[in-house]
């Protein structure tokens, strides 16, 4: 029963003994315990903190490049509505020169059918006129005879087709 119920000399030895190894802790080992672990407390903390900081770049940086995104957006939008404006505009021109040119062309045609019309019609004129003298002068020289009537009637048709 020595182990179950113990002596009161030995427990006084072991509170002696456990207060020396306690003052020997105390004295070397319980400064560097909690030093470090102050510095672990400590560098946990920066290590939060820095977290923290970090978390907050990545968030900057996020609004950052959504924003430069949106305004890319923008940019292509209104690039886009230019070049649209402009293919509009020189399909626009290009129409309207088209319709311009054709008008110049049936223009033109209309004035060069008008000049050889009118010059189809003269060329006409002077072939009826032609014939007309030929029909004439065979009609006359069978009903007239070779006298002054003739010679004067000659004259009067020589006299009409130099005023014509």
């Amino acid at each position: 029963m020595g182990l179950v119920s113990p002596n009161p000399g030995t427990i006084f030895w072991m509170v002696i003994v456990f207060g020396i190894v306690l003052l020997i802790l105390k004295k070397f080992a319980w400064r560097p315990i909690l030093n470090a672990l102050k510095e672990r407390e400590s560098s946990i903390s920066n290590a939060l903190m820095s977290a923290e900081k970090a978390r907050k770049e990545v968030a900057n940086l996020k609004a950052d490049h959504e924003a430069i995104r949106l305004e890319a957006q923008r940019e292509k939008e209104q690039i886009l509505k230019e070049a649209r404006e402009i293919k509009e505009k020189m399909i626009a021109e290009a129409r309207e020169k088209a319709q311009s040119e054709a008008q110049k062309a049936v223009e033109q045609a209309r004035e060069q059918i008008q000049l050889e019309k009118v010059a189809a019609i003269n060329d006409i004129r002077k072939q009826v006129v032609i014939l007309s003298v030929n029909i004439a002068e065979k009609v006359i020289r069978q009903k007239i005879s070779p006298s002054a009537e003739q010679e004067k009637m000659i004259d009067l048709m020589l006299k009409d087709l130099t005023l014509n």
